[in-house]
Parts: C-alpha cells; structure tokens; sequence
C-alpha cells in the first residue's frame, strides 16, 4: 500500500493519504479518528493499518492526484540516520574508505522536504552541490539488538530520498550533518510504500536524471551492506523508534567525480528514483 504526506487546495497543513488507482484518499476521513500522519499510523499498529487498508479499498473516488502537492514523506521522525560509503563504487569515487563497519551520521529535521519542492542555498557559502539517490528505510517495530535475518520483520516501509550535500564542506569538516542538512537538503517521497509490497529491498533499480541527464543508474543489490545488516547494526547500539527513517546510502555517480564535475545549478531539476516506490523531484535555487 502506499501513502503520502499531501496538501489539498484550501487547507495549509499536510495530512496523510492513502495513493490508490483512484487518486488520493485521506486517511483521516477514510476511519474514525484516523491518523493525519505517518508516524500516528505506524503507532496504531497492524490493527490500524488493516483498517485503513479495508477502508481505502471501499472507498470512492479520492481527490485526483494532479490537484495535490507533497510534503516530506516523514513529517517528525524520532530521527533521521544516514549511511554513507555502502556502495562500493560511490566510495572509490570519492577516494574515502569503505571501513569495517557502516559509516552513520544524522540528518537534522530542518533538511527535510517534499516532491517538488524548492530547495535554495546561497552562492556564498557553497558552489558545490551535490546529488545522492538512496532507498529510504522506516521502522515500524521497536528494534533492539536484533539479528540480520529478523531485521526485515522491523521495517514498515521504504521511501526515496534525495541525500543532497555540499561537497566543499564535506571535506573540509570531519563530520558530515551540517554539509547535508541544509535547509530543504533531504527531500524524501513522494510515497511510502509498505514493506510488504518490497519483498526484497536488494532488488530495485535506483537511480537519477539532472537536467535532463541520466547521471545514477544502479541496482540496491550493490550496497556493500543490505538493508538487514544496517538495522541490524544500528540496533546494536541504541534502540531504533517506530517512524525512524534510515537513508541508506548511494551508488556511483556523484557529481562531484565526474570529468567536468556536475553540480546541481541555479534552477537545476534533479529527479532520482526507485522502481517499485515512485519518482522525487527537487528544483534548485541559488541565492546571490
């Protein structure tokens, strides 16, 4: 099943939907106080969500889907962790090391953004832009210590998301949250599709066009680590919450490797996408 965060004509905060052949169907209005979020419905449980799906598949026609604009996939994540390096050849094109465990920062709330949307960033202080496809990961389940191959069992849903950043103060700082968190830098959706419709999330072509251009194309199944062995591993270390979103890295073809560099412009379009989950796309501003 998929859902998305939308915004109808005449009302100015987003509420969750559920995407069906039949265009948008609100989930508020779908059950008795139905959830206006993602994160309410993933606290309601199996219960909730088998209600919502039952309602959605007698209900009539929603609102069509070329009215509508998206909000970020995830609204209020408990936290945004992000992976990076689990693609071999995104690695050897930045000439930084694959290490014996998964490299992990986090993505601040303000970097989230929806299909779309705009996102802008002065010319003074970065020229460097960059573009990352990732399968994003949500949790549904409380996770604790739990081993590769039950950490599936964990996973709600999967996402796209658009892991943006600016290279020059990527390497010029040893952390790297700030050169990825951005005001608008972590577009996320437009959907969430439910993990039972992603049987296996090592088998989904991702990749990404900017200006026209194919510049990503690869398969998840080339992640040095797959999605199992990364939950399994954050688990280890603290608990991951129900709604957590895990951006899980991206494959080769960086702008900033390429011979010239390719870097998002003042009114680039990036769009990057996953088979199976949707299409997101990003406009791009420069601030003079």
């Amino acid at each position: 099943m998929r859902f998305a965060h939308v915004l109808v004509p005449g009302r100015t905060d987003p509420t969750l939907a559920a995407i069906t052949a039949d265009g948008a169907q609100l989930v508020p209005e779908l059950v008795p106080d139905g959830p206006a979020t993602l994160e309410q419905l993933i606290a309601g449980g199996d219960e909730l969500l088998a209600r919502v799906r039952d309602a959605a598949g007698s209900a009539g026609a929603g609102h069509p889907l070329d009215d509508l604009s998206y909000a970020s996939a995830v609204l209020a994540p408990p936290v945004v962790l992000a992976i990076g390096l689990n693609y071999a050849a995104h690695a050897s094109e930045l000439a930084l090391k694959a290490d014996t465990a998964p490299t992990v920062f986090t993505l601040w709330p303000n970097s989230l953004s929806g299909h779309e949307a705009t996102t802008s960033w002065p010319r003074s202080l970065s020229e460097s832009i960059d573009y990352e496809a990732e399968l994003g990961v949500i949790i549904g389940r409380p996770a604790r210590d739990v081993a590769a191959d039950r950490a599936l069992d964990h996973v709600w849903g999967y996402t796209v998301v658009n892991d943006i950043t600016a290279r020059d103060i990527q390497f010029s700082e040893a952390q790297w949250c700030r050169c990825k968190s951005f005001d608008g830098f972590t577009p996320t959706g437009p959907f969430v599709v439910t993990a039972d419709e992603i049987p296996d999330p090592q088998a989904l072509h991702i990749w990404t066009v900017v200006d026209g251009h194919r510049v990503q194309d690869a398969s998840t199944g080339q992640m040095i680590r797959p999605v199992s062995t990364l939950v399994a591993h954050l688990s280890q270390s603290v608990t991951l919450l129900p709604g957590t979103l895990i951006s899980t890295g991206s494959p080769g073809g960086a702008g900033y490797s390429r011979e010239p560099q390719i870097f998002l412009r003042d009114r680039s379009t990036v769009t990057v996408g996953i088979d199976a989950i949707g299409e997101l796309t990003t406009h791009c501003r420069i601030i003079d």
